[in-house]
């Protein structure tokens, strides 16, 4: 088995994009922290994927909602890890293709980055547990 079919390989890129998300708060790039705790909710869950269907094919998908179904984890979520992933899966998109910039970077203060770091640092816990 590759590393890519590996757990611990998508747990640990998840972790280090948890690091990145914190060094971009501390650098007041708020646009790509939402980019990184995306990006680490994305491989924590598809760390649970490959961990619960070993021989399953990942699929080559970002839509955390549809990661965290075809992972089966999505019914052992609560409703505000729920609605993290709602509020997290736009921002992969609007950071890489920022139709509204502006807006997007007024709605990213240095307190809802950090609450979002927080949040997901908590996420990927769960998840890792659930690995």
């Amino acid at each position: 088995m590759s590393d890519f079919g590996k757990a611990a390989y998508w747990l640990d890129g998840a972790e280090y994009d948890l690091q990145t998300a914190r060094a971009m708060l501390e650098t007041r790039r708020f646009l790509y922290v939402g980019f990184m705790c995306h990006q680490a909710i994305e491989k924590a869950l598809k760390a649970a994927l490959v961990a619960r269907d070993p021989e399953g094919e990942l699929p080559y998908i970002h839509k955390l909602m549809r990661l965290a179904n075809l992972s089966g984890i999505s019914g052992e979520m609560s409703e505000e890890q729920l609605s993290l992933l709602d509020v997290l899966s736009p921002l992969n998109i609007e950071a890489r293709y920022p139709l509204h910039r502006e807006r997007l970077l007024a709605s990213l203060t240095p307190e809802r980055c950090e609450r979002m770091i927080r949040e997901t640092e908590a996420l990927f816990l769960w998840i890792k547990a659930q690995c």
